[in-house]
């Protein structure tokens, strides 16, 4: 198949440190585009491809059923503008059509805009909308399954320790000291623990009513993504857990867990405070708290109560545009919708 001019600027990565040092040229490059999630992907159903074009950036993960699949580019593309994340797209769409795909999704954020406009409400609010307004134009549907959280939360991590809790609300200040008080320990910990760590996120799966992956799985994502865990015990007894995946300039609290036994003596504020820290010293600016409401004025939001947990730590609230999905055939979209989206999970 011939490839027009712009369709020849692209070009496959197959190294991972080139492909790495690519992406993090790009303004806010996302954990899900890193290599390593590409690599770990590909253990459990997918087959991943990295392209590089002009100013933008986008791995694509494939799903093949027959001779159909389904495409997906969590986080992504990343793109430095505009004009490059809509280049992305139009690459993206090619590969739809290319690969006999039922359909393509993307939840990559406008991270084209810069550090100080992303600091700028009216600015980042412009850019949602613009990138909305050009997926529309190209026959982009807002999909009805959001792989991804939607939106997020980030805590700015340039700063003391004075600093860190003065921007915490009070109520975060006195819980974090009365774990401490309270003989909360925080440690880092080691792949051995894993399955302490799987009991606890089990317990919390079953008392908030989410669904959870076998351990395999898990365990294979905290390797892949030499991920960092910490637990909180009180007497030898562990309360609480998380693990932090880190890329470029950021850390993710990916995954977080907690008993409901010992609640009383504050482990995750503990937990978290430690992880703050940790981050921070580790050379990170940013602690994203991955997931925040789909409608902040929405008590019942599902994620309401998540969401003052982190506002707590001073996490800034961050609209994002949403997973996103293009169809080759529209028939046949709407004929796989149930079925074969599943697969997208």
């Amino acid at each position: 198949m011939l490839l027009n001019r712009k369709e020849a600027l692209w070009q496959r990565i197959d190294n991972p440190v080139a492909w790495d040092v690519a992406l993090q040229t790009l303004p806010s490059p996302h954990v899900l585009q890193s290599w390593a999630w590409g690599e770990f992907k590909a253990r459990w159903g997918w087959t991943a491809e990295r392209w590089l074009g002009p100013q933008a950036a986008v791995q694509i993960l494939r799903r093949r059923i027959g001779p159909l699949c389904v495409l997906y580019a969590p986080k992504g593309p990343v793109a430095a503008n505009a004009m490059a994340h809509e280049a992305s797209l139009a690459w993206i769409e090619q590969r739809a059509k290319c690969n006999l795909a039922v359909c393509a999704k993307v939840d990559g954020d406008p991270v084209f805009v810069t550090e100080a406009q992303s600091n700028n409400e009216n600015t980042y609010t412009e850019n949602l909308t613009q990138s909305r307004h050009n997926l529309n134009n190209r026959g982009w549907q807002f999909s009805k399954q959001q792989i991804q959280f939607r939106n997020s939360c980030v805590t700015h991590l340039q700063a003391s320790d004075d600093e860190l809790l003065a921007r915490m609300k009070q109520k975060w200040r006195y819980n974090v000291r009365l774990a401490e008080r309270r003989g909360v320990m925080v440690r880092a910990s080691t792949p051995d623990d894993f399955p302490l760590f799987y009991e606890m996120y089990a317990e919390t799966a079953q008392r908030d009513g989410f669904a959870i992956r076998e351990a395999g799985y898990y365990f294979d994502a905290w390797c892949s993504m030499n991920g960092s865990g910490f637990i909180a015990e009180r007497d030898g007894q562990a309360l609480a857990g998380l693990i932090l995946f880190g890329f470029a300039d950021r850390a993710w609290y990916f995954y977080g867990m907690s008993r409901s036994e010992g609640r009383e003596h504050m482990p995750t504020y503990a937990l978290q405070w430690a992880a703050l820290r940790w981050a921070r010293d580790r050379g990170f600016a940013k602690y994203d708290w991955w997931g925040a409401p789909d409608d902040l004025t929405d008590p019942n939001d599902g994620m309401a109560g998540v969401w003052r947990f982190k506002e707590g730590f001073d996490a800034q609230f961050v609209e994002g545009i949403g997973a996103w999905d293009y169809a080759p055939s529209k028939l046949l979209f709407w004929l796989a919708t149930g079925p074969w989206l599943k697969a997208l999970t």
